[in-house]
């Protein structure tokens, strides 16, 4: 589609496809999530070491950054991304139930490398079918409520609070096979519900630009070297805290589930807040002041000794910087460059994040902690965030609202976005 509105589909619509896309992607993450806060059950039952249990998130980072970059480029050439996503969906399903099979480490080893290739191209495409049905001026609310807003409450939120209850109970396995059947109803849901999105015309009525033109952009980039940080930052406390505070801190594990629960409640809202004020007031800003605000969880983590709700609230407002994953990820790559190129810059970034901060980190924080104590993985959180707030101090601003208000033109729908070397400062 061109800028104009012809062919873009109502409001009405434009929400059904983020809220399911959202919702899609929710159930994924709460499939990813499911080791880690099942970990204290599956740890001593398959006799894990801590570099083990590194291994797992790095397996599954490793073959979701490959299937991120190979599945997004292919959509963008083809044009399936409703068909995709589904395909996808059904896969990440069989996985989880082949995890809960799992009684050795090799073959848990096995299941999460394959759920990794399976559930890698749902965002980069899922942030396509939105580029090309949502309007400009909603793009980053839209991009970070299908990221962030079901990821989190499903995956962070809901999944500690149903899966350590349940393994108290009944044992881990059955964790696994709870997180396989919801896929299939959103499966159903997409193909059944949801057109193949029409094609995304760029403002210059040029060829898309390549990928070596896309990195010569400063923020492409920046965001590929954030997404090292934060996505190192992210997994890092996934595999480790729910043990930190178990083993380190002597929290009791319904406790602990209910401080990583905190964690889903605050990306849920910072998944529609942080979005929607970069829109406002710009990314740049957005970028720096999140980033920065993530040190108080890892701080708050090793040192807080006083009232549960205090550290509840301590890690709820540092994980705010989830609300930055779809902006760096997606929303100002695409912005920067191409809106046409947006599924294959997710994958890159994505996958340069998974990749060099997904696989290492884990594997990393993992001999960390064999060597030095649980608290090390925790520091390591600590100067992750650091580096990616000081980073993002050398973005270029790129939200439409704010380009077009500084440049002292209004916002329409056909308002171009900045080039691959050019934008506001």
């Amino acid at each position: 589609m061109s800028g104009g509105t012809a062919t873009r589909a109502s409001g009405r619509y434009q929400v059904w496809v983020t809220g399911l896309l959202s919702l899609n992607f929710g159930i994924l993450f709460f499939d990813r999530n499911a080791l880690n806060f099942l970990m204290p059950f599956v740890q001593p039952d398959l006799h894990l070491s801590n570099t083990q249990v590194g291994l797992f998130s790095s397996a599954l980072s490793l073959t979701w950054a490959l299937s991120g970059f190979v599945v997004g480029r292919v959509s963008d050439k083809l044009g399936a991304q409703k068909a995709v996503v589904v395909v996808a969906t059904l896969a990440f399903c069989a996985c989880s139930v082949v995890s809960g099979l799992a009684t050795s480490f090799l073959m848990l080893l096995g299941a999460r490398l394959l759920m990794g290739a399976a559930e890698g191209g749902v965002m980069p495409v899922s942030h396509a079918m939105i580029v090309g049905e949502v309007a400009p001026e909603r793009r980053g609310l839209a991009m970070g409520v299908a990221q962030n807003l079901g990821s989190n409450l499903l995956g962070s939120g809901l999944a500690p609070i149903l899966l350590v209850p349940l393994a108290v109970a009944y044992g881990w396995r059955e964790g696994f096979y709870l997180a396989a059947a919801p896929g299939l109803v959103t499966a159903a849901l997409i193909w059944f519900t949801l057109r193949e999105p029409p094609q995304v015309e760029h403002h210059g009525a040029g060829p898309k630009v390549t990928l070596r033109e896309a990195f010569a952009h400063r923020n492409v980039v920046l965001c590929a070297l954030i997404a090292i940080l934060l996505v190192s930052y992210l997994v890092v406390c996934w595999a480790f805290m729910p043990l930190f505070l178990t083993n380190g801190r002597g929290f009791d594990p319904q406790v602990m589930g209910w401080l990583m629960a905190t964690l889903g409640i605050s990306a849920g809202i910072g998944s529609f807040a942080v979005p929607a004020l970069s829109d406002a007031i710009g990314r740049r800003p957005v970028m720096i002041g999140f980033a920065f605000l993530g040190a108080i969880l890892p701080l708050g983590a090793i040192y807080y000794t006083g009232s549960v709700w205090v550290l509840a609230a301590i890690f709820f407002f540092g994980w705010a910087l989830n609300g930055l994953f779809p902006m760096f990820m997606a929303t100002i790559p695409a912005e920067s460059v191409d809106p046409r190129l947006t599924a294959t810059l997710t994958g890159v970034v994505m996958g340069i994040g998974e990749v060099l901060g997904g696989v290492l980190s884990p594997f990393i924080a993992g001999s960390l902690a064999d060597r030095f104590g649980l608290a090390a993985p925790v520091w390591l959180m600590f100067g992750l965030c650091l580096v990616a707030g000081v980073l993002a101090l050398g973005l270029i601003e790129s939200a439409p609202r704010v380009v077009a208000r500084r440049s002292g033109r209004g916002l329409s729908s056909t308002a171009p976005l900045t080039g691959p070397n050019t934008g506001a400062a």
